[in-house]
């Protein structure tokens, strides 16, 4: 039994009772000065380093590298570089050849799709081939200093899309509420009553973004509802609401926090919530296709009569709010109760 390499480690022992005859790398006794003291360092590493040497450019690697090859490690050692690694084979390659013709190659956060597992995996490595040499200074293999940047890749790019979702979600809210203060100003009649109906529907804005930021995500189509139509009722029991329990988006949860806000400011000041008896109805459904319903209806209010001219509000609900769910939005006016009814594709709150 050869008394090499001198090392507990785990690689060490493997390495020690490995039958190196069966390959081309040849019995320890045969192995040049140069290997042995690239294994001997290798072995004392904390580092992940494997080498390759010989003509099949045999693996040997230490205890840190064990890892990396997943349940490959099963076996691993003692086999050729294009077998072991051979899922990955050709994307390394001209790294491989680069390094056998005396030049050193870096990589930074390289793309592979392993296969170590029993299953694809997107990874990410930074790492380093660079020859090695015999005794004679001839070129026999070459070694490999490896870094896993799988976990700090996919944080960079998790932090980048909330950045881009953060940026988007902003310009959104602020097209909004351009949008409002600048109706809102063309279809008052008073300095005082704009003032007075932006900061309303301002408020009604923060309410539904306070909603979004506590879930992290958006916000529950209920209690939405529920706390846009609030502040307009004397007695809760004037209105019911009903729907699955759901989760709506960002951007659709605004446009909805809007569009009942104002509904329930027109019930309040001239529908069903402007007498004592009257009632609104709420209800929404998604269907298999993910095609969101949601359906607004009074009665008990006076009796109602289309307006002569079409405001803000009108337009807020029946198009602004549509597009947020790339549908569309239909008022009608019946007489014993107005009827909002607002069609189009849901949107999930979590990222595919």
């Amino acid at each position: 039994m050869p008394d090499f390499p001198h090392d507990d480690s785990e690689m060490g022992k493997a390495i020690r009772h490995f039958d190196w005859s069966s390959t081309s790398v040849g019995p320890i006794s045969t192995w040049p000065v140069s290997l042995k003291t690239t294994v001997q360092m290798i072995l004392k590493q904390g580092h992940a380093i494997c080498l390759f040497w010989g003509p099949d450019l045999n693996i040997i690697y230490n205890d840190a590298y064990r890892p990396f090859l997943g349940l490959k490690e099963q076996g691993a050692l003692g086999k050729p570089f294009h077998i072991i690694w051979s899922d990955v084979w050709n994307d390394v390659k001209p790294f491989v050849d680069q390094a056998l013709s005396g030049t050193g190659t870096f990589a930074e956060d390289m793309h592979l799709i392993m296969d170590r597992n029993g299953y694809p995996e997107d990874t990410y490595w930074t790492f380093s081939y660079s020859p090695l040499y015999d005794d004679q200074g001839v070129i026999a293999g070459l070694i490999d200093i490896a870094v896993d940047t799988t976990g700090a890749v996919q944080s960079r790019s998790r932090e980048e899309l909330l950045r881009r979702e953060l940026v988007h979600r902003v310009k959104n809210t602020m097209a909004i509420t351009t949008a409002v203060v600048s109706a809102t100003l063309r279809h008052s009649q008073s300095l005082d009553e704009a003032r007075d109906t932006i900061k309303k529907r301002i408020a009604a804005l923060g309410n539904a973004q306070n909603l979004m930021h506590a879930s992290g995500q958006g916000t529950s189509i209920a209690e939405l509802i529920y706390s846009s139509v609030h502040p307009h009722l004397d007695d809760r029991t004037r209105v019911t609401i009903s729907g699955p329990d759901l989760e709506i988006a960002p951007q659709q949860a605004l446009g909805l926090s809007l569009a009942v806000y104002e509904l329930a400011t027109n019930a309040l000041k001239y529908g069903a919530l402007s007498n004592e008896n009257g009632k609104v109805d709420i209800v929404w459904t998604l269907d298999e296709d993910d095609r969101f319903a949601l359906r607004w209806r009074e009665a008990g209010g006076p009796a109602v009569r289309a307006p002569t001219r079409t405001g803000f509000g009108s337009r807020l609900t029946n198009q602004i709010v549509a597009a947020y769910f790339s549908g569309e939005g239909r008022t009608f006016y019946h007489p014993d109760g107005l009827v909002f009814e607002l069609e189009g594709k849901y949107e999930t709150t979590t990222p595919d």
